[in-house]
């Protein structure tokens, strides 16, 4: 029947291009996780509370959850799969989360490492008080927000400062 197909999403992920149909109503996390199989990004509260489906779209982050995914045609994605490189090297943030612990129950592990990343690249992580605010968006319900502040200034420390 004409008109009841679903429109092709063009897209690069994680350094790979994809083209795939979708749902018009899809949102990303949904279509990063049934489409493409990429289910390191978690669906946690599905109305942008919680920051567990927290991904990189043209280098900034997005709430997933929140984001059509057709909104992001042409774009390019990096999900937590795509951090690290190939040869199997953690990004300096995933390598500060596993070496100060920043994790207990893992869930929001994904979503808050990409945030970190992006915090990083924004040029907020220069202070306790400053990532404080900037990875305020992401939820821990183990309460492992100190060791989540030490891996990030650690991380800091280690990653290239943003041109400002």
């Amino acid at each position: 029947m004409p008109g009841n197909s679903e429109p092709m999403l063009s897209v690069t992920v994680n350094d790979h291009p994809r083209d795939f149909p979708v749902d018009p109503r899809s949102t990303l996390v949904d279509a990063l996780r049934g489409r493409l199989g990429l289910t390191g990004t978690k669906k946690g509260c599905d109305r942008g509370e919680c920051g567990a489906c927290t991904v990189l779209v043209d280098g900034r982050r997005v709430l997933s959850c929140m984001t059509l995914a057709l909104a992001v045609h042409g774009k390019e994605i990096t999900t937590i799969e795509g951090l690290a490189s190939d040869d199997g090297t953690l990004h300096p943030v995933q390598q500060s989360f596993l070496d100060k612990d920043a994790f207990q129950c893992g869930f929001c592990t994904p979503g808050q490492v990409m945030s970190a990343v992006a915090c990083i690249a924004e040029g907020h992580a220069t202070s306790t008080d400053e990532i404080k605010e900037w990875m305020s968006g992401n939820l821990c319900r183990c309460a492992a927000y100190v060791q989540i502040v030490e891996a990030v200034s650690e991380a800091a420390a280690e990653v290239e400062p943003p041109i400002r």
